[in-house]
């Protein structure tokens, strides 16, 4: 399978032994991070297939990472999984409380839920309006509490939305309305904000962009910052890379997608299903957010997401769905360019 002839000028040598990519584009089925379109770009190796899909807001350089993951499942492979299967969560995004419920309900039996907050308006000159009021956050948040029924655990994710005040303020109102807060993801953007929440609160902190974008991830460990550590392949560079940073950091690990295709969620499974512990659910049910998908769509049962029982654990494309969610030739040959760039940093 490869992408549209004109693509062609843009192709790049397969010195790793992979085929010519091939790039997908989906809505998204609710705005999310700011995104009503997902898209990315798919290798197949002597290992199986690896996804490249970094956002569009990453550098070249920032973005190697994400290649060296791609490089990783397409050629390399995975260490063997622990476990056959991985709880997962509901991620809930920024939207009014009966759209919440409904999400929730038809999650495929999830018991977490990861609620969104700190949504900030994209004014009409591209920058963001303050934080949605807390009165939405407090009804969204009690609505999922309510689907998810005895037992449910809710998490908020802020993603370094709030300042240390703000957040300070408002996480009592909402662990209130969730009858208990499992977490809170990156409530500030700063370690230090991190650090001063965890100080001056009593909801756990988890850290999450000061990990996968930091320099030094290690610096929310020395800082005392977080309880738990999230944890995403793309951006961190690989289920190996993964797996020595957890065992450096030695906190507990919630695993994550980057909103990837299939292809691209088997990597966060796979490193779900190696990690020795893993006392939370993950954030791998992503799937559900995009129209539509690469390959049949891991999603949950019961819960739980199946580790892939194919050819070293990963995703394989079926040939009508990729069809159907190849991108215009335009983005394939941003993409094949992109790619181009990104390799060329090595």
């Amino acid at each position: 399978m490869t992408p549209a002839s004109d693509a062609g000028p843009a192709r790049y040598p397969d010195q790793d032994g992979l085929d010519v990519p091939v790039v997908w584009s989906t809505p998204m089925r609710t705005r999310f991070r700011g995104l009503d379109v997902r898209d990315g770009l798919l290798v197949r190796g002597p290992a199986g297939w690896g996804e490249f899909s970094p956002f569009w807001d990453y550098g070249d350089a920032e973005s190697h990472a994400w290649w060296r993951a791609a490089r990783e499942a397409a050629v390399e492979g995975w260490p063997e999984p622990v476990r056959t299967s991985v709880p997962v969560n509901v991620t809930v995004p920024a939207v009014g409380p009966e759209r919440a419920a409904e999400i929730v309900r038809a999650s495929g039996g999830c018991r977490t839920a990861k609620v969104k907050v700190a949504e900030r308006p994209l004014r009409p000159d591209g920058t963001r309006g303050d934080p949605e009021p807390v009165g939405a956050e407090i009804e969204r948040i009690a609505a999922v509490a309510d689907a998810l029924g005895p037992g449910g655990r809710v998490r908020i994710d802020a993603n370094g939305g709030w300042d240390v005040d703000d957040a300070l303020r408002r996480l009592p109102l909402l662990d209130r309305a969730a009858g208990g807060l499992e977490y809170v993801e990156q409530p500030c953007a700063t370690v230090d904000g991190l650090a001063a929440v965890r100080r001056g609160g009593h909801v756990p902190v988890a850290a999450d962009e000061s990990i996968r974008r930091a320099e030094d991830p290690l610096a929310v460990v020395r800082a005392e910052a977080a309880d738990i550590v999230v944890l995403k392949v793309q951006p961190l560079g690989g289920v190996r890379a993964c797996l020595r940073l957890a065992e450096e950091v030695g906190l507990p690990v919630v695993v994550s997608s980057a909103l990837e295709s299939s292809v691209g969620l088997a990597a966060g499974v796979a490193l779900a299903a190696a990690l020795p512990d893993l006392p939370h659910a993950c954030g791998l049910a992503t799937a559900q957010l995009l129209v539509r998908d690469v390959a049949p769509s891991l999603l949950p049962v019961d819960g739980a997401i199946p580790v892939p029982t194919g050819p070293g654990h990963h995703v394989t494309p079926d040939p009508a769905l990729l069809d159907a969610a190849r991108a215009s030739s335009e983005v394939q040959d941003a993409w094949v360019r992109r790619l181009a760039r990104v390799r060329s940093l090595a």
